[in-house]
């Protein structure tokens, strides 16, 4: 399913490549169709960022 949903990515770190999972959240809805994507998400503030987006719709 990684792969399918494009999070499986090239990462690099210290100069040396590999293939990693990209931080991403993907919001489902009850019809199981992808709403909305939210990519290389940053921990902090991320959650109230899917919060409100989810209070508008």
């Amino acid at each position: 399913m990684i792969k399918q949903l494009g999070s499986w990515v090239k990462k690099s770190m210290y100069g040396k490549e590999y293939l990693g999972v990209e931080r991403s959240t993907f919001l489902i809805d009850e019809n199981n169709v992808i709403t909305e994507i939210w990519r290389k998400v940053k921990v902090t503030g991320h959650v109230q960022n899917v919060l409100d987006f989810c209070k508008k719709i």
